[in-house]
């Protein structure tokens, strides 16, 4: 099982949470030429989302956030800093 760091689960999930919030605040959308919307998070390698509306690339980038931190955490790579809020996991 995994943790963050110096963390129980309820805190591991709180933290989690801290940090899809602050990812998502610096998430970037532009209007591609078909005018279908793509998003981004700069700093974080391959999360990026495109879809027909704003709304629908919003949810489909923290889709992508979400499941690249699930492996970020399986495989114990390292994760930004994003803002205050920094990951790291260790062995339960």
């Amino acid at each position: 099982m995994l943790w963050l760091a110096g963390l129980d689960s309820y805190n591991s999930h709180k933290m989690l949470t801290s940090y899809i919030a602050a990812a998502m605040s610096k998430a970037r959308y532009k209007i591609i030429d078909d005018g279908s919307y793509f998003g981004e998070i700069p700093g974080l390698s391959g999360v990026w989302a495109d879809a027909k509306t704003l709304e629908a690339c919003h949810v489909e980038l923290q889709e992508v956030l979400e499941d690249w931190l699930v492996v970020k955490l399986r495989d114990r790579d390292a994760i930004p800093r994003i803002g205050r809020v920094q990951l790291s996991v260790k062995s339960a």
